[in-house]
């Protein structure tokens, strides 16, 4: 989900991998990224679309992305989104027999201001569908400083307790444990938790 909106090698023998979940540090990896490219902040704000301002405070920390926003400078800068979140080098695309698994407890966590996202299958990369585990702490769209929308499509299922999905084409659709929705993201959308307990869900973004 998006607090900041845009403007728009495994071998073949099919190795298994683990990640920990320990946090990123998400500014430090992007700022060593864009100095690598000796891109200004101007340059990456044209090629990503987020702002200049946001991306240097994202840089130093001083603002949590959501992984809407890191997916647009993801395909802005031609990186992985896992690249980004989960700390590991690009691989070659191509390759065949490939696997990741994560065990219970693992991953690579990006909190942001109304979610907390662990990143499943976090070191598998050239990958069109990114897993998350996500625990939605929002209780309102007005806590989203603006609405996520970006160029995917999103499965998500819902593993625990009640979520709201906001969309400005439908009504608030209510998700219980068990039920499940598949929708085209480049519409604007946020998640909220009904009740005292946060929703636990299970989405895949998809990219397009």
């Amino acid at each position: 989900m998006e607090r900041v909106r845009s403007r728009r090698g495994e071998h073949h023998s099919a190795v298994t991998h683990d990640d920990s979940r320990s946090p990123v540090d998400v500014g430090a990896r992007l700022h060593r990224i864009r100095k690598a490219r000796r891109l200004t902040l101007q340059d990456a704000s044209a090629q990503t679309g987020v702002s200049a301002s946001a991306f240097s405070k994202i840089e130093r920390n001083e603002l949590s992305p959501t992984i809407s926003t890191m997916q647009r400078i993801a395909e802005g800068l031609g990186v992985e989104l896992v690249t980004l979140l989960g700390g590991q080098d690009d691989e070659p695309a191509g390759l065949g027999g490939r696997r990741s698994i994560t065990r219970a407890g693992a991953g690579s966590a990006h909190a942001t201001a109304t979610c907390n996202n662990v990143l499943l299958c976090a070191d598998l990369k050239n990958k069109r569908a990114t897993p998350i585990l996500t625990t939605v702490t929002a209780r309102s769209p007005d806590e989203y400083a603006a609405w996520a929308k970006s160029d995917a499509e999103i499965f998500v299922m819902v593993l625990e307790g009640t979520l709201v999905v906001h969309s400005r084409l439908y009504e608030p659709l209510e998700l219980n444990k068990g039920d499940s929705v598949y929708y085209d993201a480049t519409t604007e959308h946020t998640w909220t938790s009904k009740g005292a307990k946060d929703a636990v869900v299970l989405w895949v973004l998809v990219g397009l």
